[in-house]
Order: C-alpha cells, then structure tokens, then sequence
C-alpha cells in the first residue's frame, strides 16, 4: 500500500467504504472468495492507519 497520509475523515470514509462493498462482495460471492478477502484485509490496512492517526 502507498504511504500516504490521510486525514482522520479520510479515513473514516475509506472505511466505511470498503466496510460497505466488503459486505457486499461477501453475500454475492461468499466470504471466501479471494476478492472478499482481499476486500478485508484493505479494510485491515486502513483501520491499522486510523488507530495510528486517531487521537487519544
């Protein structure tokens, strides 16, 4: 993944995006299809980056 630095609200809608097409994905393709999974850990990707920039 590219280091970019994100706002917060950047962040909270990228999640809430891919939250979103993640549970899409899983009901049309299952939750074990690989594009699910990959779906999911993007989704990983970017909470790790909203905990690091979130503040206290």
């Amino acid at each position: 993944m590219e280091s970019i630095i994100y706002s917060t609200m950047d962040l909270e809608n990228e999640i809430y995006n891919l939250r979103k097409r993640m549970i899409e994905m899983g009901r049309n393709k299952g939750l074990l299809h690989p594009e699910t999974i990959k779906c999911s850990q993007e989704l990983d990707e970017i909470m790790n980056q909203f905990q690091n920039v979130k503040p206290n």
